[in-house]
């Protein structure tokens, strides 16, 4: 046994330290970095969660309450009384004051400067028609003051907000970056940490009573192997007190990096589901405040057979967009969905639209991405038949060509300019940004969320001939139901 104080001793206990102090170190390095980064982490998605609740609800609730006011029912006057709209204001000012407050990148703050801006347009906007509200002959000039100053100014508002809630998912992406560039500096600092130990071992081990030697050299392969990049790997923990510190704190730090490198991989999970959520909350709803208008007319002329007809297709229609919270829908689900949205829009423009719906029964027991198909008839409908300003045909029709499900959305409608046409294959080949105020929004949608699902060598197809009409063709993986 080595008396006190004996170079043995000494030496382990100099083993000790070479180990230790590297090894705890990293510990500390690592336990700071994921610390900043989840801090950074939780600030973005914070703001993300705030932006977002009035990205979907404001605009929404506004419109529909201002109208209320304008046409002047009874509930318009509770509404006023209870001063229902400033309130609504009042709360997004003070949310998006404290975003602003909290934010110190200029352009964030910018935008959000915008956002406070048009929120007190706003505010003086809706003082103008609660002035006018119950005045008699006013009606005409609320209902245009509701459309060219609340509409749009809640339209300009919902869209600075998406802006602001892109650019803090863009500042994910940069974290994420972030988080990378760590991790391989933590790798290195490991294999550093690998070879001071190493170099250690060497110089005393022919000092080292043989029970000792073994030990040592079984935690330099673990080592290792860790610094492979096998963070699986444990080392034995040994006996004696120095030792079994040291594999303790080695397993601790090679558990931890494992850690961190999982974390990572759920977070670029979490990433890619921002972002289809992100895409999923931009479908317009302007569809269902007009087809309640229409309903409400029919209601008030006393055509109760026809209320009745677009409820039950409003009904199908909300029944397949919503499919208990499923991404994912069978191909007869989408053809209900679209057929539903069809016979609502026949209604109102029977006299310029005729449709069908040919779908073979094979296609029936595959599953296809929930609202891939009425976003494209919306945009044949609107931007295809409308303008053609008379009567148009839109034909659906599908087959499956070998592992593949091809799905056609056709019209005889304006077409699209050819420059308007390869700006569209531009964006969809990654040559171009999208713009989200272009009347190809729907197809851009569409467009990302198939190639987010499948993978880039799915998404649409367009041949379109100006004046003639337009085909969208969707290509994606045949997988059943």
């Amino acid at each position: 046994m080595a008396k006190k104080g004996s170079p043995l001793k000494n030496r382990l206990y100099m083993l000790a330290l070479v180990c230790l102090v590297p090894l705890v170190v990293m510990v500390v390095y690592l336990l700071i970095t994921i610390n900043r980064f989840s801090e950074r982490y939780d600030t973005i998605v914070s703001n993300i969660t705030m932006a977002n609740t009035y990205n979907i609800n404001f605009k929404e609730d506004m419109d529909y309450i201002m109208y209320i006011i304008a046409v002047s029912g009874k509930r318009a006057e509770k509404i006023v009384d209870m001063e229902q709209p400033h309130i609504m204001i009042d709360d997004a000012r003070k949310l998006f004051q404290k975003l602003y407050d909290m934010t110190d990148e200029e352009y964030p703050k910018n935008q959000l400067k915008r956002i406070l801006k048009h929120l007190n347009t706003l505010e003086d906007r809706v003082e103008e028609i609660e002035e006018d509200a119950f005045v008699i002959g006013t009606y005409d000039l609320n209902m245009e003051r509701l459309d060219f100053n609340i509409r749009i100014l809640t339209n300009i508002i919902q869209e600075q907000i998406q802006t602001y809630i892109y650019y803090q998912a863009t500042n994910l992406e940069i974290l994420r970056g972030d988080i990378r560039t760590d991790v391989n500096r933590a790798i290195q600092m490991v294999s550093v940490t690998v070879v001071v130990i190493l170099l250690a071992v060497i110089m005393i081990n022919r000092m080292i009573m043989k029970g000792i030697t073994e030990p040592i050299r079984n935690l330099c392969e673990v080592t290792r192997v860790a610094g492979s990049g096998d963070f699986e790997v444990r080392a034995r923990e040994e006996t004696g007190d120095e030792l079994a510190l040291l594999s303790t704190s080695f397993n601790r730090m090679v558990e931890q990096i494992g850690n961190l490198v999982e974390d990572i991989r759920v977070e670029q999970m979490n990433l890619k589901a921002t972002e289809l959520k992100l895409l999923q909350a931009q479908i317009n709803p302007h569809f269902l405040y007009n087809t309640l208008d229409a309903i409400i007319w029919l209601a008030e002329s006393g055509e109760k057979e026809k209320v009745v007809y677009m409820v039950g297709a409003l009904s199908d229609f909300f029944r397949t967009t919503l499919s208990k919270g499923r991404d994912f829908v069978s191909v007869r689900d989408e053809e209900i969905h679209i057929k539903s949205y069809l016979q609502i829009q026949k209604f109102r423009y029977q006299d310029i639209l005729e449709y069908e719906i040919i779908f073979p029964d094979e296609l029936y027991e595959y599953e296809i991405l929930k609202m891939t198909l009425q976003p494209l008839v919306e945009n044949a409908l609107y931007h295809g038949i409308k303008n053609k300003r008379r009567l148009g045909h839109i034909c659906v029709s599908g087959e499956k060509k070998e592992d593949t499900l091809i799905i056609r959305v056709q019209d005889d409608g304006m077409g699209i300019r050819p420059e308007k046409l390869a700006y569209i294959n531009q964006v969809f080949c990654g040559k171009a940004s999208d713009d989200s105020s272009s009347s190809g929004f729907g197809l851009f949608n569409v467009q990302q969320r198939i190639q987010l699902n499948y993978g880039v060598q799915y998404g649409l197809h367009i041949e379109s001939a100006y004046g003639e009409g337009t085909q969208v063709e969707v290509q994606i993986p045949a997988v059943k139901k």
